[in-house]
């Protein structure tokens, strides 16, 4: 099996404004067969400023996608509040949650979530068309953000076509679009090969530096643990700075 090759450490941002994300507290548990309910984790404490870089390890079904649902708003604590960009999620409805959503997150999933049947231009401006932007400029922005990912005159062309590399190219470039303050993203490096996987992460870390977002990812690879600017480690009591190579399963 090739190692990892590392990636450059993201050096600590400095703190000057008030955090993107604040997370106080959460708790998750999930229905077991037997009727019951397991719990994932509890006492989960985060704050991210813009320009952090964090990652986030830990044993499998510790429920690491689960909390970035949770801080997406995509899912519901058992316990906790997130607050982002100053407002805080628990007690909105869904219209007002997407709304947060769509002006100040970027997520990046690890199938991509890239629709077939739109062309990559149109993918890509999805943020943008939500957000109530008219088609013509969110495509023309589509179109210069797949530039700036490599995807250049690729804008007309169709998902089906394009390698799991170009796809997450489309994703990161979906993401940071509308140049969102926070960017989650759950294991954006997991389906590639090492040397397309480096690419795919310093794409992802100086599009999101470009933009001034916060990053934070989800990984089982202790080459992107060691490329963040803070590292660490879910577990059922909650979030921890993470001890140098324990990734977990």
């Amino acid at each position: 099996m090739r190692p990892e090759t590392p990636f450059a450490p993201t050096a600590p941002a400095v703190r000057t404004a008030p955090a993107v994300l604040t997370a106080r507290g959460l708790a998750k548990s999930v229905p077991t067969a037997a009727g019951q309910r397991r719990q994932l984790f509890a006492h989960v404490d985060l704050d991210l400023h813009a320009g952090d870089v964090a990652a986030i390890t830990g044993e499998s079904g510790v429920g690491k996608s689960t909390l970035l649902n949770l801080l997406a708003g995509l899912d519901q604590p058992d316990a906790g509040n997130v607050t982002i960009g100053g407002q805080a999620l628990s007690g909105l409805n869904e219209a007002a949650t997407t709304a947060i959503r769509c002006r100040h997150i970027g997520f990046v999933f690890q199938a991509f979530h890239v629709l077939p049947h739109l062309d990559l231009a149109r993918n890509v401006a999805l943020p943008l068309v939500l957000a109530g932007a008219a088609q013509g400029p969110a495509l023309e922005a589509a179109r210069a953000m797949l530039d700036q990912v490599g995807l250049a005159g690729r804008g007309s062309d169709h998902p089906a076509v394009l390698s799991g590399g170009e796809l997450q190219r489309v994703a990161i470039a979906r993401a940071l679009v509308h140049r969102p303050p926070l960017v989650l993203a759950d294991e954006p490096t997991g389906n590639l090969d090492p040397d397309t996987a480096r690419r795919i992460l310093d794409l992802l870390l100086a599009s999101a530096q470009q933009a001034g977002s916060a990053v934070l990812i989800v990984t089982h690879s202790e080459a992107v643990a060691q490329a963040a600017g803070r590292a660490l480690s879910l577990s059922a009591s909650g979030l921890a700075p993470r001890a140098p190579g324990a990734l977990g399963a």
